[in-house]
Protein backbone atom coordinates (compact mmCIF):
# COMPACT_ATOMS: atom_id res chain seq x y z
CA UNK A 1 0.00 0.00 0.00
CA UNK A 2 2.11 2.90 -1.33
CA UNK A 3 0.94 6.51 -1.56
CA UNK A 4 2.51 9.36 -3.51
CA UNK A 5 2.07 13.07 -3.03
CA UNK A 6 3.74 16.44 -3.60
CA UNK A 7 2.79 18.24 -0.38
CA UNK A 8 6.39 19.33 0.05
CA UNK A 9 6.20 23.15 0.15
CA UNK A 10 3.90 25.76 1.64
CA UNK A 11 2.25 26.58 -1.68
CA UNK A 12 1.21 22.96 -2.18
CA UNK A 13 -0.85 23.18 1.01
CA UNK A 14 -2.85 26.20 -0.12
CA UNK A 15 -6.12 25.93 -1.97
CA UNK A 16 -6.86 28.03 -5.05
CA UNK A 17 -8.62 30.82 -3.13
CA UNK A 18 -5.69 31.25 -0.74
CA UNK A 19 -3.16 31.13 -3.59
CA UNK A 20 -5.01 33.82 -5.56
CA UNK A 21 -5.20 36.03 -2.46
CA UNK A 22 -1.42 35.89 -2.05
CA UNK A 23 -1.03 36.87 -5.70
CA UNK A 24 -3.54 39.73 -5.45
CA UNK A 25 -1.84 41.13 -2.34
CA UNK A 26 1.57 40.75 -4.02
CA UNK A 27 2.95 38.47 -1.34
CA UNK A 28 3.99 36.12 -4.11
CA UNK A 29 4.20 36.31 -7.90
CA UNK A 30 2.40 34.06 -10.36
CA UNK A 31 5.81 33.03 -11.71
CA UNK A 32 6.83 31.73 -8.26
CA UNK A 33 3.54 29.83 -7.93
CA UNK A 34 3.92 28.23 -11.36
CA UNK A 35 7.59 27.35 -10.88
CA UNK A 36 6.80 25.57 -7.60
CA UNK A 37 3.92 23.63 -9.20
CA UNK A 38 6.17 22.54 -12.08
CA UNK A 39 8.70 21.19 -9.60
CA UNK A 40 5.96 19.27 -7.84
CA UNK A 41 4.56 17.69 -10.98
CA UNK A 42 8.02 16.69 -12.16
CA UNK A 43 8.65 15.02 -8.82
CA UNK A 44 5.42 13.02 -8.50
CA UNK A 45 4.12 12.40 -12.03
CA UNK A 46 6.54 9.51 -12.70
CA UNK A 47 4.54 7.62 -10.05
CA UNK A 48 1.12 8.95 -11.04
CA UNK A 49 1.30 9.00 -14.86
CA UNK A 50 -1.39 11.71 -14.81
CA UNK A 51 -0.04 14.21 -17.37
CA UNK A 52 -1.00 13.79 -21.04
CA UNK A 53 0.89 16.82 -22.39
CA UNK A 54 3.34 19.20 -20.72
CA UNK A 55 3.17 22.97 -21.25
CA UNK A 56 5.61 24.11 -18.59
CA UNK A 57 7.70 26.55 -20.62
CA UNK A 58 4.67 28.43 -21.92
CA UNK A 59 3.22 28.53 -18.39
CA UNK A 60 6.37 30.23 -17.13
CA UNK A 61 6.22 32.69 -20.03
CA UNK A 62 2.55 33.51 -19.37
CA UNK A 63 2.85 33.83 -15.59
CA UNK A 64 4.11 37.46 -15.55
CA UNK A 65 1.22 38.45 -17.87
CA UNK A 66 -1.62 37.01 -15.77
CA UNK A 67 -4.41 39.28 -14.55
CA UNK A 68 -3.54 39.61 -10.87
CA UNK A 69 -7.11 40.72 -10.10
CA UNK A 70 -8.72 37.59 -11.48
CA UNK A 71 -10.68 35.45 -9.00
CA UNK A 72 -8.18 32.60 -9.49
CA UNK A 73 -5.16 34.79 -10.25
CA UNK A 74 -1.92 32.89 -10.72
CA UNK A 75 -3.41 29.50 -9.83
CA UNK A 76 -1.81 26.64 -11.80
CA UNK A 77 -4.14 24.11 -13.37
CA UNK A 78 -4.49 21.33 -15.95
CA UNK A 79 -7.06 20.95 -18.72
CA UNK A 80 -8.47 17.49 -19.39
CA UNK A 81 -7.13 16.03 -22.64
CA UNK A 82 -10.57 15.86 -24.23
CA UNK A 83 -10.71 19.67 -24.46
CA UNK A 84 -8.73 21.80 -26.88
CA UNK A 85 -5.93 24.12 -25.77
CA UNK A 86 -4.26 25.99 -28.61
CA UNK A 87 -0.76 24.68 -29.27
CA UNK A 88 -1.30 21.31 -27.58
CA UNK A 89 -2.59 18.11 -29.16
CA UNK A 90 -5.99 16.81 -28.03
CA UNK A 91 -5.57 13.05 -28.02
CA UNK A 92 -8.61 12.08 -25.92
CA UNK A 93 -6.67 9.31 -24.22
CA UNK A 94 -6.56 7.17 -27.35
CA UNK A 95 -3.92 5.76 -29.66
CA UNK A 96 -6.40 6.39 -32.47
CA UNK A 97 -5.38 10.08 -32.28
CA UNK A 98 -1.69 9.52 -31.60
CA UNK A 99 -0.74 11.40 -34.78
CA UNK A 100 -3.03 14.40 -34.28
CA UNK A 101 -1.39 17.83 -34.49
CA UNK A 102 -1.66 20.74 -32.04
CA UNK A 103 -5.07 22.37 -31.63
CA UNK A 104 -5.44 25.72 -33.34
CA UNK A 105 -7.94 27.16 -30.87
CA UNK A 106 -8.69 26.93 -27.17
CA UNK A 107 -12.15 25.61 -26.26
CA UNK A 108 -14.44 28.24 -24.68
CA UNK A 109 -14.68 26.45 -21.33
CA UNK A 110 -10.88 26.20 -21.05
CA UNK A 111 -10.42 29.83 -22.13
CA UNK A 112 -12.92 30.93 -19.50
CA UNK A 113 -10.87 29.15 -16.84
CA UNK A 114 -7.73 30.91 -18.08
CA UNK A 115 -9.61 34.23 -18.09
CA UNK A 116 -10.23 33.74 -14.38
CA UNK A 117 -6.47 34.01 -13.93
CA UNK A 118 -5.42 30.37 -13.93
CA UNK A 119 -2.29 29.25 -15.77
CA UNK A 120 -2.34 25.96 -17.65
CA UNK A 121 0.54 23.57 -17.05
CA UNK A 122 -0.67 21.10 -19.67
CA UNK A 123 -3.27 18.40 -20.26
CA UNK A 124 -4.40 15.72 -17.81
CA UNK A 125 -4.95 12.10 -18.78
CA UNK A 126 -8.25 10.32 -19.40
CA UNK A 127 -9.17 6.84 -20.65
CA UNK A 128 -10.09 6.51 -24.31
CA UNK A 129 -12.67 9.27 -24.99
CA UNK A 130 -13.76 8.91 -21.36
CA UNK A 131 -15.74 5.78 -22.20
CA UNK A 132 -14.90 3.87 -18.99
CA UNK A 133 -14.50 5.09 -15.37
CA UNK A 134 -10.88 4.03 -14.88
CA UNK A 135 -7.92 5.86 -16.40
CA UNK A 136 -6.24 2.79 -17.88
CA UNK A 137 -4.82 2.28 -21.35
CA UNK A 138 -4.57 -0.42 -23.98
CA UNK A 139 -0.80 -0.76 -23.55
CA UNK A 140 -1.23 -1.84 -19.94
CA UNK A 141 -0.21 1.47 -18.38
CA UNK A 142 -2.50 3.51 -16.16
CA UNK A 143 -2.88 6.65 -14.10
CA UNK A 144 -2.46 5.76 -10.43
CA UNK A 145 -4.44 6.78 -7.38
CA UNK A 146 -2.10 8.87 -5.18
CA UNK A 147 -3.68 7.47 -2.01
CA UNK A 148 -2.84 3.90 -3.01
CA UNK A 149 -0.87 3.47 -6.23
CA UNK A 150 -2.24 -0.03 -6.79
CA UNK A 151 -5.78 1.31 -7.25
CA UNK A 152 -7.61 3.29 -9.90
CA UNK A 153 -8.07 7.07 -9.56
CA UNK A 154 -11.37 6.60 -11.36
CA UNK A 155 -12.27 8.26 -14.59
CA UNK A 156 -12.68 9.70 -16.90
CA UNK A 157 -11.15 12.74 -15.16
CA UNK A 158 -8.66 10.48 -13.40
CA UNK A 159 -5.54 12.43 -14.33
CA UNK A 160 -7.03 15.71 -13.12
CA UNK A 161 -8.13 14.18 -9.83
CA UNK A 162 -4.79 12.48 -9.18
CA UNK A 163 -2.89 15.75 -9.73
CA UNK A 164 -5.17 17.71 -7.39
CA UNK A 165 -5.27 15.06 -4.66
CA UNK A 166 -1.47 14.71 -4.76
CA UNK A 167 -0.97 18.44 -4.15
CA UNK A 168 0.41 19.34 -7.59
CA UNK A 169 -2.32 21.91 -8.30
CA UNK A 170 -5.35 22.95 -6.20
CA UNK A 171 -7.91 22.88 -9.03
CA UNK A 172 -8.18 21.15 -12.41
CA UNK A 173 -10.68 21.01 -15.25
CA UNK A 174 -12.92 17.93 -15.35
CA UNK A 175 -15.87 16.61 -17.35
CA UNK A 176 -18.74 14.37 -16.33
CA UNK A 177 -20.62 12.21 -18.83
CA UNK A 178 -21.79 9.45 -16.49
CA UNK A 179 -19.99 10.34 -13.29
CA UNK A 180 -16.63 11.29 -14.80
CA UNK A 181 -16.10 14.20 -12.38
CA UNK A 182 -17.82 12.75 -9.32
CA UNK A 183 -16.31 9.25 -9.55
CA UNK A 184 -12.66 10.39 -9.58
CA UNK A 185 -13.53 12.94 -6.90
CA UNK A 186 -14.76 10.07 -4.72
CA UNK A 187 -11.73 7.91 -5.53
CA UNK A 188 -9.25 10.67 -4.67
CA UNK A 189 -10.88 12.43 -1.72
CA UNK A 190 -11.97 15.54 -3.64
CA UNK A 191 -14.95 17.79 -4.22
CA UNK A 192 -16.60 17.22 -7.60
CA UNK A 193 -19.78 19.01 -8.70
CA UNK A 194 -21.72 18.09 -11.83
CA UNK A 195 -23.66 21.31 -12.41
CA UNK A 196 -27.22 21.82 -13.55
CA UNK A 197 -27.55 21.50 -17.31
CA UNK A 198 -26.95 24.99 -18.74
CA UNK A 199 -25.10 26.34 -15.69
CA UNK A 200 -21.77 26.65 -17.51
CA UNK A 201 -20.81 27.86 -20.96
CA UNK A 202 -22.46 25.65 -23.58
CA UNK A 203 -20.22 23.20 -25.40
CA UNK A 204 -20.27 24.06 -29.14
CA UNK A 205 -20.62 20.34 -29.92
CA UNK A 206 -23.49 19.76 -27.46
CA UNK A 207 -26.08 20.89 -30.02
CA UNK A 208 -25.39 17.63 -31.87
CA UNK A 209 -26.64 15.55 -28.94
CA UNK A 210 -30.35 14.78 -28.52
CA UNK A 211 -29.74 14.58 -24.74
CA UNK A 212 -26.82 16.57 -23.33
CA UNK A 213 -25.23 14.26 -20.76
CA UNK A 214 -21.65 15.62 -20.69
CA UNK A 215 -20.92 18.48 -18.28
CA UNK A 216 -17.74 20.48 -17.70
CA UNK A 217 -16.55 21.33 -14.21
CA UNK A 218 -13.58 21.13 -11.86
CA UNK A 219 -12.16 18.94 -9.12
CA UNK A 220 -10.77 20.60 -5.98
CA UNK A 221 -9.64 19.80 -2.44
CA UNK A 222 -11.94 22.36 -0.77
CA UNK A 223 -15.57 23.32 -1.20
CA UNK A 224 -14.72 27.02 -1.32
CA UNK A 225 -12.50 26.43 -4.38
CA UNK A 226 -15.36 24.73 -6.22
CA UNK A 227 -17.70 27.52 -5.13
CA UNK A 228 -15.22 30.20 -6.24
CA UNK A 229 -14.99 28.63 -9.70
CA UNK A 230 -18.76 28.50 -10.14
CA UNK A 231 -19.22 32.02 -8.80
CA UNK A 232 -16.66 33.31 -11.32
CA UNK A 233 -18.29 31.30 -14.12
CA UNK A 234 -21.72 32.66 -13.15
CA UNK A 235 -20.44 36.22 -13.59
CA UNK A 236 -19.02 35.43 -17.05
CA UNK A 237 -21.96 33.44 -18.39
CA UNK A 238 -25.50 32.98 -17.14
CA UNK A 239 -28.12 30.81 -18.73
CA UNK A 240 -31.43 32.65 -19.18
CA UNK A 241 -33.15 29.43 -18.06
CA UNK A 242 -31.49 29.36 -14.62
CA UNK A 243 -31.60 31.57 -11.57
CA UNK A 244 -28.26 33.06 -10.49
CA UNK A 245 -26.10 30.77 -8.40
CA UNK A 246 -26.55 32.95 -5.32
CA UNK A 247 -24.10 33.40 -2.47
CA UNK A 248 -22.00 30.36 -1.64
CA UNK A 249 -19.70 32.00 0.90
CA UNK A 250 -21.47 30.66 3.98
CA UNK A 251 -22.75 27.22 5.04
CA UNK A 252 -26.41 26.34 4.89
CA UNK A 253 -28.25 27.89 7.85
CA UNK A 254 -31.49 25.93 7.86
CA UNK A 255 -32.47 22.28 8.27
CA UNK A 256 -32.97 20.34 5.06
CA UNK A 257 -35.09 17.36 4.15
CA UNK A 258 -32.67 14.71 2.94
CA UNK A 259 -33.79 11.55 1.19
CA UNK A 260 -31.48 8.52 1.25
CA UNK A 261 -31.20 5.85 -1.41
CA UNK A 262 -28.85 2.85 -1.64
CA UNK A 263 -30.57 0.34 -3.94
CA UNK A 264 -28.52 0.25 -7.14
CA UNK A 265 -30.58 -0.60 -10.24
CA UNK A 266 -28.01 -3.22 -11.22
CA UNK A 267 -28.27 -5.02 -7.91
CA UNK A 268 -24.71 -4.14 -6.91
CA UNK A 269 -24.08 -4.46 -3.18
CA UNK A 270 -22.33 -1.75 -1.19
CA UNK A 271 -19.07 -2.91 0.33
CA UNK A 272 -18.52 -2.58 4.07
CA UNK A 273 -16.48 0.64 3.91
CA UNK A 274 -19.01 2.41 1.69
CA UNK A 275 -21.93 1.31 3.86
CA UNK A 276 -20.12 2.48 7.00
CA UNK A 277 -19.41 5.95 5.59
CA UNK A 278 -22.99 6.19 4.28
CA UNK A 279 -24.34 5.48 7.78
CA UNK A 280 -21.84 7.91 9.34
CA UNK A 281 -22.94 10.61 6.91
CA UNK A 282 -26.56 10.11 7.90
CA UNK A 283 -25.58 10.43 11.56
CA UNK A 284 -23.68 13.64 10.78
CA UNK A 285 -26.61 15.13 8.87
CA UNK A 286 -29.02 14.34 11.70
CA UNK A 287 -26.57 15.77 14.23
CA UNK A 288 -26.56 19.00 12.23
CA UNK A 289 -30.33 19.20 12.45
CA UNK A 290 -31.31 17.86 9.02
CA UNK A 291 -34.26 15.51 8.64
CA UNK A 292 -33.20 12.27 6.93
CA UNK A 293 -35.53 9.64 5.49
CA UNK A 294 -35.27 6.74 3.01
CA UNK A 295 -36.86 7.25 -0.41
CA UNK A 296 -37.38 5.49 -3.73
CA UNK A 297 -35.87 7.01 -6.88
CA UNK A 298 -36.96 6.60 -10.52
CA UNK A 299 -33.90 4.58 -11.43
CA UNK A 300 -34.52 0.99 -12.47
CA UNK A 301 -33.44 -1.64 -14.97
CA UNK A 302 -35.03 0.28 -17.85
CA UNK A 303 -32.96 3.35 -17.01
CA UNK A 304 -29.80 1.24 -17.05
CA UNK A 305 -30.73 -0.20 -20.47
CA UNK A 306 -31.50 3.27 -21.81
CA UNK A 307 -28.34 4.90 -20.52
CA UNK A 308 -26.12 2.11 -21.88
CA UNK A 309 -27.88 2.26 -25.24
CA UNK A 310 -27.45 6.04 -25.44
CA UNK A 311 -23.83 5.82 -24.29
CA UNK A 312 -23.10 3.10 -26.85
CA UNK A 313 -24.65 5.31 -29.55
CA UNK A 314 -22.06 7.99 -28.78
CA UNK A 315 -19.32 5.36 -28.88
CA UNK A 316 -20.64 4.04 -32.20
CA UNK A 317 -20.38 7.56 -33.65
CA UNK A 318 -16.73 7.80 -32.60
CA UNK A 319 -15.93 4.30 -33.86
CA UNK A 320 -17.48 4.90 -37.28
CA UNK A 321 -16.99 8.66 -37.82
CA UNK A 322 -13.99 9.61 -35.69
CA UNK A 323 -12.19 11.15 -38.64
CA UNK A 324 -15.06 13.59 -39.15
CA UNK A 325 -15.71 14.26 -35.48
CA UNK A 326 -12.09 14.76 -34.41
CA UNK A 327 -9.29 14.77 -36.96
CA UNK A 328 -8.31 13.15 -40.26
CA UNK A 329 -5.44 11.50 -38.37
CA UNK A 330 -7.99 9.33 -36.52
CA UNK A 331 -7.19 5.60 -36.89
CA UNK A 332 -10.13 3.41 -35.82
CA UNK A 333 -7.98 0.27 -35.91
CA UNK A 334 -6.20 1.51 -32.78
CA UNK A 335 -9.34 1.83 -30.66
CA UNK A 336 -9.57 -0.39 -27.56
CA UNK A 337 -11.64 -3.57 -27.31
CA UNK A 338 -14.06 -1.79 -24.97
CA UNK A 339 -14.77 0.91 -27.54
CA UNK A 340 -15.28 -1.58 -30.34
CA UNK A 341 -17.47 -3.67 -28.05
CA UNK A 342 -19.70 -0.75 -27.07
CA UNK A 343 -20.04 0.26 -30.73
CA UNK A 344 -21.06 -3.29 -31.62
CA UNK A 345 -23.56 -3.22 -28.74
CA UNK A 346 -25.31 -0.26 -30.32
CA UNK A 347 -25.19 -1.78 -33.81
CA UNK A 348 -27.11 -4.77 -32.50
CA UNK A 349 -29.59 -2.73 -30.46
CA UNK A 350 -30.10 0.55 -32.34
CA UNK A 351 -33.81 0.16 -33.02
CA UNK A 352 -34.71 1.15 -29.47
CA UNK A 353 -32.88 4.50 -29.57
CA UNK A 354 -35.97 6.65 -30.23
CA UNK A 355 -37.70 5.37 -27.11
CA UNK A 356 -34.46 5.68 -25.16
CA UNK A 357 -34.09 9.35 -26.06
CA UNK A 358 -37.72 10.01 -25.17
CA UNK A 359 -37.37 8.38 -21.75
CA UNK A 360 -34.04 10.05 -20.95
CA UNK A 361 -35.53 13.45 -21.80
CA UNK A 362 -38.51 12.67 -19.58
CA UNK A 363 -36.22 11.76 -16.66
CA UNK A 364 -35.88 15.45 -15.75
CA UNK A 365 -39.55 15.80 -14.87
CA UNK A 366 -39.68 12.31 -13.40
CA UNK A 367 -36.79 13.04 -11.04
CA UNK A 368 -38.24 16.40 -9.98
CA UNK A 369 -41.52 14.74 -9.16
CA UNK A 370 -39.75 12.04 -7.14
CA UNK A 371 -37.82 14.70 -5.21
CA UNK A 372 -41.06 16.38 -4.22
CA UNK A 373 -40.57 18.39 -1.03
CA UNK A 374 -37.12 16.91 -0.40
CA UNK A 375 -34.20 19.32 -0.65
CA UNK A 376 -31.42 16.79 -1.29
CA UNK A 377 -30.91 13.12 -2.13
CA UNK A 378 -27.97 11.27 -0.50
CA UNK A 379 -26.44 8.17 -2.10
CA UNK A 380 -22.95 6.73 -2.18
CA UNK A 381 -21.03 8.02 -5.19
CA UNK A 382 -20.02 4.49 -6.22
CA UNK A 383 -20.98 1.14 -4.78
CA UNK A 384 -17.52 0.01 -3.70
CA UNK A 385 -14.01 1.30 -3.03
CA UNK A 386 -11.84 2.06 -6.07
CA UNK A 387 -10.81 -1.30 -7.56
CA UNK A 388 -7.25 -2.38 -8.16
CA UNK A 389 -5.72 -1.37 -11.46
CA UNK A 390 -6.42 -3.96 -14.13
CA UNK A 391 -9.94 -4.73 -12.96
CA UNK A 392 -11.40 -2.11 -15.33
CA UNK A 393 -8.65 -2.10 -17.93
CA UNK A 394 -9.67 -0.98 -21.41
CA UNK A 395 -7.41 -3.71 -22.76
CA UNK A 396 -9.79 -6.38 -21.46
CA UNK A 397 -12.52 -7.80 -23.68
CA UNK A 398 -15.72 -5.77 -23.66
CA UNK A 399 -17.71 -8.73 -22.34
CA UNK A 400 -15.43 -8.88 -19.29
CA UNK A 401 -14.90 -5.26 -18.37
CA UNK A 402 -18.22 -3.56 -19.08
CA UNK A 403 -20.31 -5.63 -16.64
CA UNK A 404 -17.70 -4.69 -14.02
CA UNK A 405 -18.16 -1.01 -14.91
CA UNK A 406 -21.92 -1.21 -14.50
CA UNK A 407 -21.59 -3.08 -11.21
CA UNK A 408 -19.29 -0.40 -9.77
CA UNK A 409 -20.65 3.01 -10.83
CA UNK A 410 -24.28 2.52 -9.82
CA UNK A 411 -25.55 5.98 -8.98
CA UNK A 412 -24.05 8.94 -10.93
CA UNK A 413 -25.59 8.53 -14.43
CA UNK A 414 -29.08 9.54 -13.29
CA UNK A 415 -27.99 13.16 -12.86
CA UNK A 416 -26.34 13.16 -16.29
CA UNK A 417 -29.65 12.17 -17.84
CA UNK A 418 -31.95 14.45 -15.85
CA UNK A 419 -29.55 17.41 -15.79
CA UNK A 420 -29.96 18.16 -12.08
CA UNK A 421 -26.92 19.16 -9.97
CA UNK A 422 -25.00 16.47 -8.11
CA UNK A 423 -21.86 16.70 -5.98
CA UNK A 424 -19.47 14.10 -4.56
CA UNK A 425 -17.86 14.89 -1.21
CA UNK A 426 -15.09 12.92 0.55
CA UNK A 427 -17.04 11.99 3.66
CA UNK A 428 -14.83 9.17 4.86
CA UNK A 429 -11.72 7.05 4.58
CA UNK A 430 -10.97 3.31 4.60
CA UNK A 431 -7.91 2.66 6.77
CA UNK A 432 -7.30 -0.85 5.45
CA UNK A 433 -6.76 0.32 1.85
CA UNK A 434 -5.92 3.97 2.60
CA UNK A 435 -8.61 5.07 0.15
CA UNK A 436 -11.15 7.89 0.47
CA UNK A 437 -14.89 7.21 0.33
CA UNK A 438 -17.20 9.64 -1.45
CA UNK A 439 -20.85 10.35 -0.83
CA UNK A 440 -23.07 12.00 -3.45
CA UNK A 441 -25.67 14.70 -2.85
CA UNK A 442 -28.15 15.54 -5.62
CA UNK A 443 -30.60 18.43 -5.69
CA UNK A 444 -33.42 20.05 -7.58
CA UNK A 445 -32.81 21.62 -10.99
CA UNK A 446 -30.82 24.83 -10.45
CA UNK A 447 -29.98 24.15 -6.78
CA UNK A 448 -26.19 24.07 -7.32
CA UNK A 449 -25.82 26.83 -4.71
CA UNK A 450 -27.74 24.89 -2.07
CA UNK A 451 -25.53 21.83 -2.62
CA UNK A 452 -22.40 23.97 -2.23
CA UNK A 453 -23.68 25.56 0.97
CA UNK A 454 -24.53 22.14 2.40
CA UNK A 455 -21.06 20.98 1.37
CA UNK A 456 -19.50 23.92 3.25
CA UNK A 457 -21.39 22.86 6.37
CA UNK A 458 -20.34 19.23 6.09
CA UNK A 459 -16.71 20.13 5.41
CA UNK A 460 -16.62 22.34 8.52
CA UNK A 461 -18.26 19.67 10.66
CA UNK A 462 -16.04 16.85 9.43
CA UNK A 463 -12.86 18.05 7.64
CA UNK A 464 -12.11 16.04 4.54
CA UNK A 465 -9.26 13.50 4.46
CA UNK A 466 -6.02 14.69 2.87
CA UNK A 467 -2.67 13.31 1.76
CA UNK A 468 -1.01 16.39 3.23
CA UNK A 469 1.06 14.94 6.12
CA UNK A 470 0.77 18.20 8.08
CA UNK A 471 -2.98 17.63 8.36
CA UNK A 472 -2.78 14.12 9.77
Amino acid sequence: MTAAHAFTDELSRLDAVATAELVRTRQITPAEVVAAAIERVKAVNPELNAVAAEDYDRALDLAPLVNAKGPLAGVPTFIKDGTDVAGLPTRNGTDALAEVGPAKHTAPIAQQLFDMGTIGLGKSRLPEFGFIPSTEFADGTATHNPWNLDHTPGGSSGGAAALVAAGVVPIAHAQDGGGSTRIPAACNGLVGLKPTRGRLLPDPHARLLPVKIVFDGVVTRTVRDTAAYYQAADVRYRSPKLEPLGSTRHPIDRPLRVGTFTATPTGAVLDAATRRVFDETIDLLEGLGHRVEPVQLPIDEQFVVDFIRYWSMLVYAVDHAGGLLYDRAFDATKLTPVTHGLAAEFASDWKGIVGTIRRLRASTATFEAAMGSLDVILTPTVAQLPPVLGHLSSALPYEVVFPRVIDWIGFPPLANANGAPSISLPMGHDAETNLPVGMMFSGHWGDDGLLLRLALQLEAARPFPSLDPTRV
